[in-house]
């Protein structure tokens, strides 16, 4: 038997689309990362047994970068909505924007770029927020710390919760993400019938079957999606 669906839950699963327009560089559009950098040298397990030196230095520009950069509209709209709905952020992204943004309940699939974990199984997490990870800097279990981020070839994390925040939602919406990352692209089967369902991007290839597709730049469409949610909301209208 589904889950019944929340009439007033909203679920968010965020992308690269949202944080490139606060200046963080996606990988894969035109001037992105991947140009620079081949995945499997900073993406991956072996490239992390083969010159973890590098792959350090790699996010430590990165955690340095995102630290810098600060929410933009779309972020700060999120918030909002929180006024009025229970609000859940499922993101792809491994910067802390959406929290920064004031957002309470963000789930991250891939990691978090502010966090260093321990490289044995027992995964252990620490806060470092912009400090580097240098070489010797060791969990306590005495394994060297790496980034707290899920490389490809590892399991992505907080799979079924999200599946089950998306199964129950009355609202999904979808932003700039062009749903080519999996296995978190498939999270968006889990979204009901029923639901309404918004998929906001530049560009898509191929939309998901029953979402409506907004293209533009998430500063721009978020707001005013969330204020129209807000403002159905107001009227006693949560199918507007």
């Amino acid at each position: 038997m589904k889950p019944e669906i929340q009439a007033n839950k909203i679920v968010i699963l965020s992308g690269s689309g949202i944080s490139a327009e606060s200046g963080i560089p996606t990988f894969r559009d035109a001037n992105g990362l991947w140009h620079n950098y081949s995945w499997e040298s900073v993406a991956s397990p072996s490239g992390w047994r083969a010159h973890p030196e590098v792959v350090l230095e790699f996010y430590n520009e990165r955690r340095l970068q995102a630290d810098q950069a600060q929410p933009n509209a779309a972020h700060r709209a999120l918030v909002e909505l929180e006024s009025a709905y229970e609000v859940v952020v499922i993101t792809q992204n491994i910067d802390d924007l959406h929290e920064r943004a004031g957002s309470s309940n963000v789930i991250h699939v891939h990691g978090r770029l502010n966090h260093a974990r321990g490289t044995s199984d027992a995964h252990k997490r620490y806060r470092i927020d912009a400090a580097p990870i240098l070489m010797g800097q060791l969990c306590e279990d005495g394994t060297q710390l790496r980034p707290d981020i899920v490389w490809f070839g590892e399991d992505v994390e907080y799979m079924e919760e999200s599946r089950r925040h998306i199964a129950t939602a009355a609202r999904v919406l979808v932003v700039g993400t062009s749903l080519t990352v999996f296995p978190a692209a498939s999270l968006v089967r889990a979204a009901r019938g029923r639901a309404e369902k918004i998929l906001i991007a530049l560009e898509m290839d191929k939309l998901p079957f029953g979402f409506k597709f907004m293209r533009g730049k998430a500063s721009s469409i978020v707001p005013y999606l969330c204020n129209k949610w807000l403002e159905a909301h107001r009227n006693g209208d949560l199918n507007s």
